[in-house]
């Protein structure tokens, strides 16, 4: 399995970053969605569009993006073991596990939307939209710069 691993390591890599990034659009742009529903009338023709554009989002384009991102990082990991040895990849690990968490906690909040149930502010979200760009820096300098 290790010599598959080494063999298409370059390709899990590619796919990884492919996946990210696809990840990271999803997790920009949901709290963005987020904030134009709390401006929408419950019921209203933009709010329904907005469940939809949310649902969507999530469904078809965040949890793909976020499962293939485990796993070819998951395969990268296992071709090269090393790598858990490096401090700064325990650092990028543990933004990594915090930017799943929010891609749950996202999740929940486009459920309460979904039943007409927010509660929180169009600030609240806006404030919530910069938590995934503050892990991608983290993860980003981790995996290139591996300053530690």
């Amino acid at each position: 399995m290790v010599d598959f691993i080494g063999q298409y390591y370059n390709w899990f890599k590619a796919l990884h970053i492919i996946a990210v990034i696809s990840w990271m659009a999803g997790m920009l742009y949901l709290p963005r969605l987020f904030v134009y529903h709390v401006g929408a009338d419950k019921g209203s023709e933009l709010s329904e569009t907005l469940k939809t554009m949310e649902r969507k989002l999530l469904k078809f384009i965040m949890n793909p993006a976020m499962i293939l991102a485990w796993v070819f990082g998951a395969l990268m990991l296992a071709g090269n073991t090393g790598l858990m040895q490096q401090p700064w990849m325990h650092m990028k690990l543990t933004a990594i596990i915090a930017m799943t968490v929010i891609h749950i906690v996202f999740g929940r909040w486009r459920k309460g939307f979904e039943r007409d149930e927010n509660q929180k502010s169009a600030k609240f979200f806006k404030i919530w939209n910069e938590a995934p760009t503050i892990l991608m820096i983290i993860i980003v300098i981790m995996a290139v710069a591996e300053p530690f």
